[in-house]
């Protein structure tokens, strides 16, 4: 989704990938094909432990699985799942032959039950009822999200994004970058201008973020006051430091009076000894010190802590 889009309708605005778990492989075709033929995607695992590792590799919407199943049946799935992906949404499909009722698994984590022999419409009755549902909560959280002057993300979004980008970013073995942008000389403007001027000038600069950075990948966020910062997932050190430079030299063509802009920028370090990488308020503190390196040099510049050390890249 856009930053600047509508958050009220109620069709999913993300792609809806579902995980089909089960032994019977008649089974597994025939959700395989009525899930596809409803128009989403779907991959299919054997047991609990291949459903794991899909999991691990990928990204999905829904999970739908048995309970009966070799290794890791599905009750252990479904703790498992809930443990590690909390927000994830599960259907379980039993036979009416199994030890455990409808109470048990939607205790366990469940938010739906389907018996066999099921039925192909009350399958995809269920499917859109879940679908709907999540979307109906994203579009809340975002709302909650969002910085009521500019739009972007706010202190919550911002934190809510880098807690699902970092684990990703590591998880998948990509970069990403955390740039910290500060209004120098904010306080000077607005007490010579007046408040609305400042607004006008925050609303400014949210606009020129969302034109220097890529939609649907990179995330803009206002944190609070005159501070601002960007998520860049999916870049090399060239184009996270092209993003930062643009921002820096499309503010020096428009400024606001005397302000100028400091920005900090941090590669994520990705430590294969650790199950999550370097954590998110280290890598915060590196931007952040990288920010406030470039104030004390005067501002209107950027440093970097890119690697083991850090540099002044303001010019290429």
């Amino acid at each position: 989704m856009n930053q600047a889009d509508s958050p009220f309708t109620l069709e999913p605005d993300f792609p809806v990938k579902i995980l089909v778990v089960d032994d019977d492989p008649q089974v597994l075709n025939l959700l395989l094909t009525a899930i596809e033929s409803f128009g989403f995607q779907c991959r299919t695992a054997s047991d609990g432990v291949e459903a794991m590792e899909k999991l691990q590799e990928d990204e999905f919407s829904l999970v739908i699985t048995d309970l009966t199943m070799p290794r890791m049946d599905g009750m252990t799935l479904l703790k498992q799942v809930k443990n590690l992906y909390p927000r994830l949404d599960i259907i379980v499909v039993t036979g009416y032959a199994e030890k455990f009722s409808y109470t048990d698994v939607i205790k366990k984590g469940a938010c739906d039950f389907i018996a066999k022999p099921f039925n192909i419409d009350e399958l995809e009755a269920k499917l859109h009822r879940v679908l709907r549902e999540q979307t109906m909560v994203r579009k809340l959280e975002q709302l909650s999200m969002r910085d009521a002057l500019t739009g972007l993300f706010n202190r919550r979004g911002f934190e809510v994004k880098l807690d699902e980008e970092v684990p990703r970013a590591h998880r998948q073995n990509y970069p990403l970058y955390v740039a910290i942008i500060d209004m120098d000389k904010f306080k000077k403007y607005n007490d010579e201008f007046g408040h609305q001027a400042g607004d006008r000038a925050l609303q400014a600069i949210g606009r020129l973020l969302l034109r220097s950075t890529r939609d649907n990948v990179d995330w803009c966020c206002r944190p609070g006051g005159d501070e601002f910062s960007v998520i860049l997932p999916y870049a090399d050190n060239e184009q996270a430091l092209a993003v930062a430079r643009r921002i820096l030299e499309q503010y020096r063509r428009e400024p606001f009076g005397e302000t100028t802009l400091s920005i900090g920028l941090a590669r994520f370090h990705r430590h294969r000894q650790h199950t999550m990488g370097e954590d998110i308020e280290h890598l915060l503190d590196r931007a952040d010190r990288a920010m406030y390196r470039s104030k004390q040099a005067g501002g209107d510049r950027i440093n970097c802590d890119l690697s083991l050390t850090t540099q002044d890249c303001s010019r290429p």
